[in-house]
């Protein structure tokens, strides 16, 4: 993969931090709508299912809302890289609307088919926004800003994730019974996102002529096989499969974790996450800086160290709350330098014209990672019968895969030129 010098960047901040607030909205307006259906539906199957119940339903919701990255990502790709990437966003936004109208009949009616469409829909919607979003940034910002870029970008993501987790506990404990109620508020914050996105900074469609790609399964063979020329790209690649696996497989557990482990509330049991957004903040914005304007590729290795050690006490019984959050908190940190490295080799290393369709390859293996992480819950609990908590051991193990994986394929830095 090429690549080509950036053009002459001047006046990025206001179209960069419109992007930030429209990624932020979507990522929290995804997070809030998933776990709210998750909540109602554990609350609906409580009296019933019990605890093996609860990961069923957790693994199907999760499951739902990947696939749609698995088979339109590519598509997403294509659109991304054949017409402006802004323009995009705004349609994606505008259709987000509608799907937030819908999720709200859905939990009015209470309907479990209904409600998993709406999951379904929003996965539609976000595998389209994907490559937009990340394809755009190198064409938005200086290229010795790529990393800082990133780490404001994955800071705002998580914490958008944690947040809107949060708001889900908070519906679920205020609208008890009444649910849809948070179909009309996602809407208003759904139209937040459209204007929002109006805002970025607009850029021209990098290939126009692009031939049409919608083929999930042969045009992610042959985008696979164009990266893999590219050693950087291609290992960047997979390290970013292996962590949104890990991330997963740790936001999947906490939900069954807190519930029936730590004896946790809808709105205690969202708040966990709080501590992991801090840390995915704090160590996203450090991995930018300490970057100093190149990709410090030593970084991943150390985080994922840290993904490892910070599962240890997790797994552990008689695990107190506290100490959860704690290492909730140390988690999120190494999270932070683990991912900002690997996202901006990913956005960095594609020719101009190609960076759609590597992302959206990347969408697609990210979430093959998610469904593999929906399938890793199920089975450890179902098949094998380890506790909850154990299963923050196997995100520890797949973390010290990944790190060293990422250790042994990379040497100190890649410079951005």
């Amino acid at each position: 993969m090429a690549n080509t010098p950036a053009p002459s960047v001047t006046g990025w901040q206001s179209g960069f931090w419109s992007l930030m607030a429209t990624q932020f909205q979507n990522a929290f307006s995804d997070n809030a709508l998933k776990q709210l259906i998750i909540l109602v539906l554990l609350a609906s199957a409580a009296a019933s299912a019990g605890e093996a119940g609860d990961d069923g339903l957790v693994s199907l919701v999760t499951a739902v809302f990947s696939a749609p990255f698995i088979l339109f990502a590519m598509l997403g790709g294509w659109l991304a890289d054949r017409n402006s990437k802004q323009r995009m966003m705004v349609y994606v936004k505008t259709a987000e609307m509608g799907i937030m109208a819908f999720a709200g009949i859905a939990l009015w009616l209470k309907s479990l088919p209904l409600m998993l469409g709406a999951i379904f829909l929003m996965g539609c919607h976000s595998a389209i926004f994907a490559p937009s979003k990340y394809g755009i940034l190198p064409e938005i910002l200086p290229h010795e800003k790529l990393s800082w870029g990133n780490g404001i970008l994955e800071l705002l993501t998580f914490l958008g994730v944690i947040l809107g987790t949060v708001a889900a506990g908070i519906f679920s404990d205020a609208f008890k019974g009444r649910e849809w109620i948070a179909g009309p508020i996602l809407v208003v914050i759904a139209f937040g996102g459209w204007m929002l996105s109006r805002q970025v900074t607009p850029v021209p469609a990098a290939d126009p002529t692009c031939p049409v790609r919608i083929n999930p399964v042969t045009d992610l063979w042959r985008q696979l096989w164009i990266m893999k020329q590219d050693r950087d790209l291609w290992r960047a690649c997979w390290g970013n499969t292996g962590f949104y696996f890990i991330s997963a497989l740790v936001m999947m557990n906490v939900v069954v974790f807190g519930k029936n482990d730590l004896h946790l509330t809808g709105t205690q049991n969202s708040m966990l996450n709080v501590w992991l957004a801090l840390g995915i903040g704090f160590g996203s914005v450090v991995a930018g800086y300490a970057s100093r304007g190149r990709i410090e590729y030593r970084l991943v290795p150390i985080g994922a160290l840290g993904l490892a050690l910070s599962t240890v006490p997790m797994g552990m019984e008689g695990v107190t709350a506290d100490t959860f959050r704690i290492c909730m908190a140390t988690l999120g940190f190494s999270a932070g330098l683990f991912i900002v490295p690997v996202v901006s080799v990913i956005q960095h290393r594609p020719s101009p014209e190609s960076k759609g369709a590597v992302q959206g390859t990347v969408s697609s293996l990210s979430f093959l990672g998610i469904m593999a992480a929906a399938g890793v819950q199920w089975v450890s609990r179902e098949t094998f019968h380890i506790s909850s908590g154990q299963v923050f051991w196997v995100c520890g193990a797949s973390a010290i895969i990944c790190g060293a994986y990422a250790a042994i394929s990379r040497g100190r830095f890649i410079k951005v030129e």
